[in-house]
């Protein structure tokens, strides 16, 4: 991304507010993401709730949609890829790092209450994939987040790595966790 030189700073403030005005909506109309972030800031009825339920539904959405077919452990794959790729998206427009493991949250209760049959396939990528984003959202928790908030997220966060551990796949994920955390037995 670059970074305005002093020369563009200049300019920027000789325009009139008439003309900021329309280079800021031509802007927000060219780019959704830039539009959701000046909504989250400028807009009182857009909340960091609003941000999660809409991120929320896009991705119930995008494994409905996008798990079918024949192969559905690829398509699954894909879906949470896109799914991780929303809730980095909706990180970005809050800067909220609570809400990003909210729903790493959101999306592994999801995973683990319709697809864990799919840890069992020949395919270990799903298997892969949602062992890394429960790891990651452990990492986030204890990095990011307020020790007391840990406590919040540990048995949700447990359990999830303790049923990824009673998997026949788990002997040969190796993923790093944050120190002084182990996988359950």
């Amino acid at each position: 991304m670059p970074v305005p030189s002093a020369e563009f700073k200049k300019a920027l403030k000789r325009l009139t507010d008439k003309e900021k005005e329309a280079l800021l909506l031509r802007a927000a109309r060219r780019d959704a993401e830039l539009y959701d972030t000046l909504s989250f800031e400028l807009l009182p009825d857009v909340t960091v709730e609003t941000v999660y339920e809409q991120a929320s539904d896009r991705i119930h959405e995008l494994f409905a949609v996008g798990a079918t077919g024949r192969l559905l452990n690829r398509s699954l794959t894909k879906a949470l890829s896109k799914a991780t790729k929303e809730v980095t998206r909706a990180r970005r427009i809050t800067k909220d790092k609570r809400l990003e493991v909210d729903l790493n949250l959101y999306m592994l209760r999801h995973i683990f209450a319709n697809y864990t049959g799919q840890f069992e396939s020949p395919f270990a990528g799903f298997y892969t994939a949602t062992a890394r984003l429960a790891a990651r959202t452990t990492t986030l928790v204890q990095a990011n987040l307020h020790e007391d908030l840990w406590l919040e997220y540990k048995a949700d966060l447990d359990s999830f790595l303790q049923q990824l551990r009673a998997r026949s796949k788990s002997h040969s994920l190796r993923f790093e966790l944050p120190h002084g955390l182990a996988l359950p037995e």
